[in-house]
């Protein structure tokens, strides 16, 4: 099995990194691994909102790097997003990374499989930046990997390791996570996933 972690900093080795890294080595002592891959360093366009996607499967941007990374998440059978808290909420380029990937993926490709979100920040805006993150979770039908609320505090490189409270819930979420894919692995021949029933839209103003 193995996780895809996206990294919404622009800093490679910075204490978002970090944060994933903890919980990345908790997967692979279960035999879980992780890859992560910094998407904060990219300058990924923003959504246009052209819904092509919905026609074709595919973003219309499409940069050969976006594919590359989506068509990862698409194969995991697991996803972590992370990102750094700025004015109180994520990122902006793994904003548009995200809008465009969730948006795009119209064959269910994240449903049911399991997901993990973080935030690292010095200060405050960790709860909006959180529920952005699990936005994109809970409306894609993930399952989403049960743990208490996971920001880490921090500023310069490394400085989150002085947040011990914070690092035990990366370790705490790491565990959940194994377990709950393991749950499913094992499950996945005596429970069938449900059904999913076709779509209905309906537009509040017409």
């Amino acid at each position: 099995m193995k996780v895809i972690a996206i990294n919404g900093s622009a800093n490679n080795n910075g204490n978002t990194f970090q944060a994933l890294k903890i919980v990345a080595d908790i997967l692979g002592a279960e035999g879980i691994e992780t890859e992560v891959v910094t998407v904060g360093d990219k300058g990924f366009k923003g959504c246009t909102g052209c819904h092509s996607c919905k026609e074709t499967g595919r973003c219309v941007l499409a940069e050969p790097e976006f594919t590359d990374i989506l068509k990862k998440m698409h194969e995991s059978d697991g996803i972590l997003l992370a990102s750094p808290v700025y004015y109180g909420g994520i990122t902006g380029p793994v904003k548009s990374f995200l809008d465009r990937a969730f948006f795009s993926s119209t064959g269910g490709q994240f449903r049911l499989k399991a997901a993990a979100s973080l935030v690292v920040l010095r200060r405050a805006g960790a709860m909006s930046a959180y529920e952005q993150l699990n936005n994109y979770l809970l409306a894609s039908e993930m399952l989403v990997v049960p743990c208490q609320w996971m920001a880490v505090f921090g500023a310069r490189p490394g400085e989150i390791q002085e947040d011990k409270e914070g690092v035990q819930r990366l370790r705490n979420l790491g565990k959940n996570m194994a377990w709950l894919m393991k749950m499913k692995d094992m499950t996945k021949d005596k429970l069938p996933l449900p059904d999913s029933e076709p779509r209905v839209f309906f537009n509040m103003i017409r």
